[in-house]
């Protein structure tokens, strides 16, 4: 009875260390984000929208009338960059 529970004891120890080790990971990867991310992400996706808007409001004269219809390009590139920070955030 004594071999066995020396047995249990010795395949339990790693196991633990396995699991405070992959906890420790999980825990550094799962930290939370910074303040300032969230009112970022947002704002990259209403600076879009709304460049997007004024372009349309403005009949292609704002925000940049050179560019012409590139300008809604921008505007979705805008907000994409604000999409793609979504898939970071916890």
């Amino acid at each position: 009875m004594c071999a066995m529970a020396t047995d249990k004891n010795r395949t339990t120890k790693p196991a633990r260390a396995r699991e405070a080790r992959s906890g420790e990971a999980q825990t550094s990867a799962e930290a939370p984000n910074p303040v300032w991310f969230k009112p970022v992400m947002f704002g990259f996706m209403l600076v879009g929208l709304a460049w997007i808007v004024v372009f349309y409001v403005s009949q292609s004269t704002l925000p940049v009338q050179s560019l012409g219809s590139w300008n809604i390009l921008i505007g979705f590139g805008i907000m994409f960059v604000g999409f793609l920070m979504t898939t970071r955030w916890r």
